[in-house]
């Protein structure tokens, strides 16, 4: 099975937002958990999720995936940042059990000048504090392009981060193709040898979800900025070896790039014609 959706907007509800993913050909879809910038988040309805999990039983929806605030850092070296990353992520986690076995997307955080291993100290004390054996939502680790002092640029960091976590079990990375090109990972030239790489480093049975994004920028310029599918230096071919690779072929693929939803509906009938 194919799984392929985009992020939508989560303020009308899960009902709304399963609603809009079929409308535009989707069988899943990404979320922020609260306002993007950080705040509180919106009560939970118990029928908005009673109708959301019937209609994706239904539709045979693939896991979600909700993405934690990008306000969030859990690397900081300001305590009350912290604790705010704290008190967000474990909030998002209780809340996301209403919603069960699918998965909580975070960006790991930046040093801000204390130093890779300090601010990975941190973010692994964080998840120690947040994970517990019960839930049943994994947390992703998102891999970085490494642009300022950003944690998760590598494949080590990563797994630095994962080694200093109790429940390892609870814990998986999503791989943003954006991100890792520019960060200096060539999976353009050499998509095999980076999923060798990050199976030894890491362990491909932790790799639970990909960010389907193009590229604004020049291969390891360790920068940001999406861009719409073959519109970037990734290019179509690179994407379309992504999502038919045997490796990586049946894991769910959500679209971040710069598309208001009849792009993204567009980008999704593309990524389906071109699946082998």
């Amino acid at each position: 099975m194919f799984y392929i959706g985009c992020h939508l907007s989560a303020s009308k509800g899960f009902t709304a937002m399963g609603k809009k993913a079929l409308e535009i050909g989707a069988n899943t879809f990404q979320f922020f958990t609260r306002n993007p910038r950080g705040g509180k988040a919106k009560d939970v309805s118990e029928k908005d999720i009673a109708d959301f999990l019937a209609l994706a039983k239904e539709n045979k929806f693939g896991v979600l995936l909700a993405h934690a605030p990008y306000t969030l850092n859990a690397a900081a070296a300001d305590e009350s940042v912290r604790q705010f990353a704290l008190d967000t992520m474990a909030d998002d986690l209780k809340r996301m059990e209403y919603v069960p076995h699918n998965y909580y997307n975070f960006h790991p955080g930046s040093h801000v000048g204390q130093g890779t291993e300090e601010g990975i100290r941190k973010i692994a004390g964080i998840l120690n504090a947040v994970l517990k054996k019960e839930q049943t939502t994994t947390v992703l680790l998102e891999t970085m392009a490494g642009k300022g002092s950003e944690i998760g640029r590598s494949f080590e960091e990563l797994q630095s981060i994962i080694e200093q976590v109790e429940l390892k079990e609870k814990l998986g990375v999503c791989l943003d193709t954006c991100h890792v090109y520019d960060a200096g990972y060539d999976i353009v030239n050499r998509l095999d040898g980076v999923l060798e790489d990050f199976d030894r480093i890491i362990g491909l049975d932790r790799l639970k979800a990909i960010h389907l994004n193009d590229t604004k920028n020049p291969f390891a310029s360790h920068k940001d900025r999406h861009e719409k599918l073959g519109h970037g230096f990734l290019g179509l071919d690179a994407l379309v070896g992504i999502i038919n690779h045997p490796k990586l072929r049946d894991l769910p693929f959500y679209l971040e790039t710069p598309n208001e939803l009849d792009g993204y509906a567009m980008e999704i009938a593309l990524m389906k014609k071109k699946r082998g």
